[in-house]
C-alpha cells in the first residue's frame, strides 16, 4: 500500500492502525469521516513518527491523540 498519495482509503488505514498503535480505547475520535483529506499530510507526519518511535510513553500517547482533535473537522 503506498500511503503518499492522499486518499480516504489511505486515511482510513492509517486512522485505523494509529488506534491500535495509541490504544485508543474510544475509536470514535479516529473516524475518517471526521478528519479532511486536506489534512492527509499533518496526518500521516503524526502516523509516521509514532511508526518510527515504536512504543510511546503514557504522555507522548496522550500528546499524539491531541494533536489528532485539532486537526479533525
Amino acid at each position: 500500500m503506498d500511503l503518499e498519495n492522499p486518499s480516504m482509503e489511505n486515511l482510513t488505514y492509517i486512522l485505523e492502525d494509529m488506534a491500535k498503535r495509541l490504544s485508543v480505547v474510544n475509536r470514535s475520535l479516529l473516524n475518517p469521516d471526521d478528519y479532511d483529506l486536506s489534512k492527509y499530510e499533518d496526518i500521516k507526519f503524526m502516523y509516521d513518527v509514532i511508526i518510527q518511535k515504536g512504543s510511546l510513553s503514557a504522555f507522548e500517547t496522550q500528546a499524539f491523540i491531541e494533536e489528532l482533535r485539532h486537526v479533525r473537522k
